[in-house]
């Protein structure tokens, strides 16, 4: 399983750790092991340590993922969204210029918002990050949410909501995955039901489901259903989603988290990751 973690630090900075799930990797974890990185279905190398950059506050998220790189990040994770991949890229070039990285050194995430769901506009919103993270290829792109929007307009009036059509969708996402601009295409926020919906369909299968994963909502079935049909799940938020004005709980207090800490020496931190992993 995947993990992409928010920690809910002033800078909104969020990290990602992609944790496998094979008898293998579960070995290597209890022996203090972690894989550097995952072999997705297309055979591309995903790095299994990440900074991911949703509620990255501006003048920060470049910041961050400089900083990040440098340290030894080579897993970045944006979306068009989060309205601020143009300052990602402006951090990127920064470092290709210095010779910190070359492109093919990193693994760049992005995803498609609702309001590109149609068919031609699913290549209008890559070329748009493309230009943003001033980048020629992603090395996986998603389908953010398997909702519609109307184009430009948001998702806080009901109205703005039209039904989806994930396979038309899809058959754009492919297309792009054909031209080489997205090197690997998946799926976000997607239950056990619309992937297999989607996997039924699919020309190209999606390497990738991205959720939210964590001690207080373990996503079971739809972590069972990902592993059968070879489909990598990447759990965002394993600490919880605190930092989230409509999340009222916080894994990192829960009585059991905190007990088990104690009496291992740990940090609440540490022991929901370790139960992701």
């Amino acid at each position: 399983m995947a993990l992409v973690l928010r920690l809910s630090a002033p800078s909104r900075r969020r990290v990602s750790v992609c944790v496998c799930v094979t008898v293998r990797e579960r070995q290597r974890a209890c022996a203090g092991e972690m894989a550097m990185h995952f072999v997705l279905s297309t055979g591309a190398k995903m790095p299994s340590v990440g900074l991911g950059t949703w509620q990255s506050a501006p003048g920060a998220v470049g910041d961050a993922v400089y900083a990040a790189v440098k340290a030894g990040y080579r897993h970045v994770d944006c979306a068009r969204d989060y309205g601020n991949e143009k300052e990602v890229g402006l951090a990127l070039k920064k470092l290709f210029e210095e010779g910190v990285v070359k492109r093919q050194d990193l693994f760049i995430t992005s995803k498609l918002w609702c309001d590109h769901h149609a068919a031609e506009d699913v290549p209008e919103a890559l070329n748009q990050s493309l230009d943003d993270l001033q980048l020629d290829y992603l090395d996986l792109y998603l389908i953010h949410w398997p909702f519609g929007l109307k184009k430009g307009t948001s998702l806080f009036n009901p109205e703005n909501y039209v039904l989806p059509d994930i396979p038309s969708t899809w058959g754009a996402m492919e297309k792009l995955y054909d031209a080489g601009k997205a090197r690997a295409i998946g799926v976000s926020n997607f239950s056990s039901k619309k992937l297999s919906d989607l996997l039924a369909v699919a020309r190209v299968p999606p390497v990738v489901n991205q959720v939210e994963c964590h001690p207080g909502w373990q996503q079971t079935k739809l972590h069972s259903f990902c592993q059968s049909s070879g489909v990598h799940l990447t759990a965002y938020s394993p600490l919880g989603s605190s930092g989230t004005a409509w999340v009222n709980s916080n894994v990192l207090e829960e009585p059991v988290i905190v007990s088990v800490a104690e009496t291992l020496g740990k940090t609440p931190a540490q022991v929901a990751l370790r139960w992701n992993i």
